[in-house]
């Protein structure tokens, strides 16, 4: 594994910042915070240059929705990283709340944003998996995703630094 950008899902503007959907952008905050980054615009995206243990590391926030995430993979492209070079950090309904895990690949399961990434990339990236659950209606969908978690905030941000963890040691090949 050869990670050099780390993008993470979500929707931009205060809004969505707590949403279930939103989980991508704030465990890269984290990571952002953690590694001591700053944040600065560029196009259509949020970027931040981080070292994770002597791994140089592109943040990205897309700020574009979920639906037109992949938009940033041409300016990622020009920087010399491909599809297997990338890491996409995002909510997965199909885990349970809390629960995290990673994949190399796989398809997009009806996620808008996985689509737009896949579309401009191919399916040959690395993935970070946080459970947010499903409803159990599946009409209720994307209000679920778009609504902020019913969970204790102090639960969610302990998951968000583990997540965060998670994803610097898969960084660094710790795992």
């Amino acid at each position: 594994m050869d990670i050099k950008a780390i993008i993470g899902l979500g929707n931009p503007g205060r809004r969505y910042a707590n949403n279930r959907h939103n989980i991508g952008f704030r465990i890269v905050d984290a990571l952002c915070q953690e590694y001591g980054g700053i944040w600065q615009t560029k196009n259509n995206m949020e970027v931040a240059h981080v070292s994770i243990q002597n791994h140089p590391i592109i943040l990205i926030k897309p700020q574009t929705f979920m639906n037109s995430s992949g938009e940033v993979i041409p300016w990622l492209k020009k920087q010399g990283i491909e599809a297997e070079n990338i890491l996409v950090i995002h909510d997965e309904l199909e885990l349970p709340f809390g629960v995290i895990k990673s994949k190399l690949g796989g398809s997009a399961k009806g996620h808008n944003g996985l689509k737009s990434i896949i579309e401009h990339c191919g399916q040959n990236f690395y993935r970070l998996r946080f459970g947010i659950g499903r409803p159990q209606d599946r009409a209720a969908v994307p209000d679920y995703v778009l609504s902020n978690f019913s969970e204790n905030p102090a639960d969610v941000e302990q998951l968000i630094n583990e997540a965060a963890e998670k994803t610097s040691d898969l960084v660094t090949g710790s795992q």
